[in-house]
């Protein structure tokens, strides 16, 4: 057999074996693969126990009309949103190493692509090659060494945003790049020199498909996640996933389970059966997202329509029950309890057209009014020691969290800045703040679903917000307070198509 013939069967048995081999899925990606003629082998793990992905790879550069790098990559169609945590392991050896998210038509090293580069010198661009074999181009950002990334496709443009985690994003873009219908989309390291390997680690990674352009809200509805997060880390998890809208996680007291609505009704997750079941609420079966537990978490507040109203409260034991109606009229939003469960805080509009905050005895009684102002104030919850209620209102203009004492009294506002903020939930220590942010493209008075919003944090008095979740989400993502009883985590729902 002559060397000519050796070595072509060599090549038909390596292309046999190509063709019946099966891509090895890496967390939430399909596989990963070497993008162009590396000389190290590169890998890509997850760490399931950590919800973390290390890349390590080789790769001359992403640049010129060639790529050369470690890609772990999913196939897509259609619009999606790419975020992730990330951070080059050790000193490294070359200032331009890279790392980041990338959309690929092919893992053929001269595709047509777009990414979001993070540099090892702090360089932070959006680099992209229109077709096939031209060389890159790219927009720089003023940001330098970024660790929060997001690079999202709306049909033929891409939007990259970065960020200092704790900071908001810095955004660039592009547009009219056609990669196709499906693409590869997925996290890269590249080296920066074909002779040594380098690594990057990721976490928070979301893959996200949001809602179509053309959807009719509270009509259509996309998939969601529940999550927790790790205060002191920042590291998120998923813990329960649903093709069907999930809204507003509680805490229960004990810090074993979560309560959340569903499609009108009240739902229990034990934290480690993952299982829900559903929470009696006897004829009760129209609840919104604004349910509460009392401080003790014997009882549990609902707000429901009764068929008149859009919405009544209620309250039941939180091992289910007949609810007892307490507020007469509606619309009422329940919001929180007193310390003491003697009273309930809600907003509600009583005929003339404007949402201000009330309390009412949590046995019934006469309501009383505590916030007078233009506008819609909403979302008031107790104080742990009782002295204070804390809210939203829009009476500035923006939406903006206030404070004020337990009888309406000496109403100070908290932040003021140019985003949206809701729903400020107070720590089980007294001490945090923490409340959702949505953009100043979103009308002050609404808080809808499906949009790109910040969870923030704050000191109780006045401080500096910090963003601790990138999150898609919105409405019946935080409404309610989700604090675990420790203080070490809040739950909150963020938002996918799902199939």
């Amino acid at each position: 057999m002559t060397a000519r013939i050796l070595k072509l069967i060599v090549a038909f048995a390596a292309c046999i074996f190509s063709l019946g081999s099966v891509a090895q899925q890496v967390g939430v990606f399909d596989g990963h693969d070497d993008v162009g003629a590396v000389l190290h082998k590169g890998s890509a793990n997850y760490n399931e126990a950590g919800h973390s992905y290390q890349l390590t790879g080789s790769g001359g550069n992403i640049w010129f009309t060639h790529d050369e790098f470690q890609f772990a990559w999913k196939k897509m169609k259609g619009d999606f949103i790419l975020q992730a945590r990330g951070t080059l392991v050790g000193a490294g050896t070359e200032a331009h190493r890279k790392f980041g998210w990338m959309i690929r038509t092919s893992l053929d090293s001269t595709s047509a692509m777009v990414c979001a580069a993070l540099h090892g010198n702090g360089l932070t661009s959006l680099q992209y090659r229109k077709s096939p074999r031209t060389n890159v181009e790219e927009v720089p950002f003023s940001s330098k060494s970024p660790d929060v990334i997001e690079l999202e496709r709306r049909g033929k443009q891409f939007i990259m945003s970065v960020a200092h985690f704790g900071d908001t994003y810095t955004t660039e873009q592009v547009s009219d790049i056609d990669l196709g219908d499906e693409v590869y989309v997925g996290l890269f390291v590249c080296a920066h020199n074909k002779d040594i390997t380098e690594t990057a680690s990721f976490d928070n990674v979301r893959i996200i498909t949001p809602v179509k352009a053309d959807y009719v809200p509270y009509r259509d509805y996309i998939g969601s996640h529940i999550e927790t997060m790790d205060l002191s880390t920042g590291q998120r998890e998923i813990i329960y996933t649903s093709p069907v809208s999930l809204q507003a996680p509680n805490w229960m007291t004990d810090g074993r389970s979560l309560i959340y609505n569903s499609n009108g009704l009240i739902y229990k997750l034990d934290l480690k059966k993952l299982v829900p079941e559903v929470l009696n609420t006897d004829t009760v079966k129209r609840n919104n997202n604004d349910h509460v537990l009392s401080f003790d978490g014997k009882m549990l507040g609902l707000s429901s329509s009764d068929g008149k109203y859009s919405s009544i409260v209620y309250t039941v034991a939180s091992t289910g029950g007949v609810p007892r109606r307490v507020t007469p009229v509606g619309p009422s939003y329940l919001h929180g309890w007193s310390p003491d469960k003697k009273f309930l805080v809600y907003t509600a509009e009583r005929g003339d057209g404007n949402y201000d905050i009330y309390k009412i005895p949590s046995s019934g009684g006469q309501e009383i009014r505590l916030t007078t102002a233009e506008g819609l104030d909403d979302g008031p919850e107790y104080s742990p020691d009782g002295k204070y209620i804390y809210f939203n209102s829009v009476r500035g203009g923006n939406m903006q969290i206030w404070r004020m004492n337990n009888d309406g009294s000496n109403q100070v506002q908290l932040t003021s800045d140019e985003y949206n903020n809701w729903f400020p939930h107070i720590s089980p220590d007294g001490k945090w703040i923490v409340f959702i942010s949505y953009s100043k493209e979103v009308k002050p008075a609404d808080h809808p679903f499906y949009k790109h919003v910040y969870l923030r944090a704050m000191p109780v008095g006045y401080g500096q917000p910090k963003v601790i979740a990138y999150v898609y989400g919105g409405q019946g993502t935080i409404n309610t307070p989700s604090w675990s009883p420790d203080g070490k985590k809040i739950a909150f729902v963020s938002n996918s198509e799902i199939k």
